[in-house]
């Protein structure tokens, strides 16, 4: 475990100086919410992120988004919501893209030994200013592994990573791609408390004929009431 942690670590800080040296490399900004009453099945989220071009500034997207989730047994969730999207080309921000998306997603929990996994289905309907409706569906493969803990309690330290698929749900404004964007990530977190953790970490998307990389600095916060 020690040598795998020891590993996973040195890719991680060994990406990270790679990619903050290239002007492809940008910064994003996340914070994940959840509101929760233990006396409800109910749950609402709450997410905000900024995304920059490059480490120093210069917007490429700003998106909220916030969905009325329902646990439907102790490991598998079923949520729908909404996004507001604003994306900016690099330089250029004075010719913003404005995008309202709803989406609904099942999320599956599963546990094997240290290795903690998460399972989300996403389904988005994309109105995009000035572009054809389409829709779009995703999957994603979260994997997070403690160093010092057993499970991912207070205190723990992780090794988070996570790889995302995104395939396009039709034919739009004559791009033919069934194949939309991957996206794989890979970080350490410590959770401060039960309902509180921050997270470090690369992530590099690959379009189909480009890449950009992104380091990515994300709050998790539970809310309980």
């Amino acid at each position: 475990m020690k040598k795998l942690t020891f590993t996973l670590a040195s890719l991680l800080l060994a990406g990270l100086s790679a990619y903050s040296q290239s002007d492809q490399t940008g910064a994003w900004y996340i914070y994940f919410g959840n509101i929760k009453s233990k006396h409800s099945k109910f749950s609402l989220d709450i997410e905000g992120q900024y995304r920059n071009h490059n480490l120093g500034g210069d917007l490429q997207q700003l998106l909220v988004r916030s969905g009325v989730k329902y646990q439907v047994a102790d490991n598998f969730n079923a949520t729908a919501g909404y996004a507001y999207v604003l994306t900016e080309a690099e330089d250029m921000p004075d010719n913003p893209v404005r995008e309202n998306r709803i989406y609904q997603e099942m999320l599956l929990s599963q546990s094997v030994s240290r290795f903690f996994l998460r399972h989300r289905f996403r389904y988005e309907q994309r109105f995009v200013e000035g572009r054809d409706f389409n829709t779009r569906y995703r999957y994603c493969l979260f994997l997070d592994i403690p160093v010092n803990k057993s499970s991912m309690v207070k205190n723990a330290a992780y090794i988070a990573l996570y790889n995302e698929i995104f395939i396009n749900g039709k034919k739009v404004d004559g791009y033919t791609s069934v194949f939309d964007r991957d996206r794989i990530y890979l970080g350490a977190g410590y959770k401060f408390t039960d309902n509180f953790a921050v997270q470090l970490g690369w992530m590099n998307q690959m379009l189909e004929t480009d890449s950009k990389s992104q380091v990515m600095i994300s709050l998790h916060h539970k809310l309980p009431i």
